[in-house]
């Protein structure tokens, strides 16, 4: 039986009100991937949305950097149970680029440099609710983050946030992703602690 100091009631949730449940608040921001961190100088880089019909848009780097910019501020949340607060970010309202798309598709698969996928309801890329992001706490997204250009979709777990993102393919049905494929939930809901199939 564990021995508790006089006085000791353990962390009140109350006292972190945003923090999803099965979750802690991390000061650094740990670095997970599922493979080699991908070097792509921004020269290179590229992101094309596709759709359901195989019509294609694509915005190069400059292209990108000249749409009109936000300044998201927001908490993210790990599958891995760490969350952090308050973190800053700079980049494109995916509603930017979607308004010279059209599809009828419900579904999206974000595709990385490096070949991660992973999928998502359209609808939860859109309506102020994703960006693509070059910038992290006023300076440029290192690799190791996902630079030079990362999905942003703060409402799920953050494997939904792929790094290294170059595309996304709109789907008429919805298919798994690279972690999905292994288990883990499809939707990644950390209010509901959707971490894996069956949650």
């Amino acid at each position: 039986m564990a021995t508790l100091s006089p006085g000791f009631r353990g962390r009140s949730r109350a006292a972190e009100p945003n923090l999803p449940p099965g979750q802690y608040v991390a000061h650094d921001f740990p670095v997970l991937t599922a493979g080699p961190t991908p070097r792509v100088p921004a020269e290179r880089w590229e992101f094309t949305i596709t759709t359901e019909t195989g019509e294609k848009r694509t915005w190069s780097w400059d292209e990108l950097r000249a749409l009109p910019a936000e300044t998201p501020t927001v908490d993210i949340h790990c599958v891995t149970k760490w969350s952090k607060f308050g973190t800053s970010w700079k980049g494109v309202s995916l509603d930017t680029l979607f308004e010279e798309v059209e599809s009828a598709a419900d579904y999206a698969m974000a595709h990385s440099y490096g070949g991660y996928t992973t999928n998502l309801p359209l609808e939860d890329l859109l309506d102020g609710q994703a960006w693509l992001v070059y910038d992290y706490d006023g300076e440029p997204l290192h690799p190791e983050h996902g630079g030079p250009v990362r999905l942003l979709v703060p409402h799920l777990y953050l494997w939904k946030s792929a790094k290294w993102v170059r595309g996304i393919d709109l789907l008429l049905e919805d298919e798994p992703g690279f972690w999905e494929a292994a288990g883990y939930h499809s939707y990644g809901d950390p209010w509901r602690e959707q971490r894996y199939q069956g949650d």
